[in-house]
């Protein structure tokens, strides 16, 4: 079953080059729907999901939260009994969310999949980066967003993603051992990356193609 995992820093395409590559090797995109998918298994509404998933990447690790949860019949049809779900149950169900997705075959954005599946015999691995001053323009471009909001978004989702992967796995995400393809995808069209990762992703299913 092929399964691709994308880390990317920011403005190196990752949510656009995500999409277009399960489309093109015809498999389901792994990104948002990982929040959505925990919060209706720890019964929590989506939007406490979010903002969970967004503490935990900003490394605020151990800290117990009281869910009483009332949003939660959404999921549950019936108010649950208050429950305390810390970080350290997030970040199981989300990789096994992970996992579920790597048995049917999936393109995995994010999460520290390369981590999370490291031991998939047949998982690719890709890392999406480039140099800062050619993410910041690409992110322009992409975003529609000006410099010195680019400039902030780098900051913060930069540091966000180094600090998960930190925090949680004691890895440094940008450690090109973790991956079997590197690429700059700040100096590829953006379809020509997606191209690449399906070709390098064929040849891990199949060795001998």
């Amino acid at each position: 079953m092929t399964v691709v995992t994308l880390s990317a820093s920011y403005g190196a395409g990752g949510s656009q080059i995500g999409p277009r590559l399960a489309e093109r090797l015809g498999l389901e995109f792994i990104d948002r729907a990982i929040p959505t998918t925990v919060a209706a298994r720890l019964a929590v509404p989506v939007d406490d999901a979010l903002a969970h998933d967004e503490a935990a990447v900003r490394g605020v690790l151990e800290r117990l939260l009281l869910r009483f949860a009332p949003a939660a019949q959404t999921f549950a049809g019936a108010t649950p009994a208050p429950e305390l779900v810390d970080e350290r149950s997030y970040l199981r169900c989300t990789e096994d969310v992970i996992r579920e997705a790597a048995a049917r075959g999936a393109v995995i954005l994010g999460r520290a999949g390369a981590i999370v599946l490291a031991d998939a015999p047949d998982a690719l691995h890709v890392r999406l980066d480039g140099p800062r001053e050619r993410r910041l323009a690409q992110a322009m471009a992409l975003e529609g967003v000006d410099r010195e909001t680019a400039e902030r978004h780098l900051r913060e989702t930069d540091r966000a993603r180094l600090a998960y992967v930190e925090q949680f796995y004691g890895s440094d995400q940008r450690d090109p051992a973790l991956y079997h393809l590197v690429i700059d995808s700040t100096v590829f069209a953006l379809d020509a990356t997606v191209e690449l990762i399906a070709v390098a992703a064929a040849a891990r299913a199949d060795p001998a193609s």
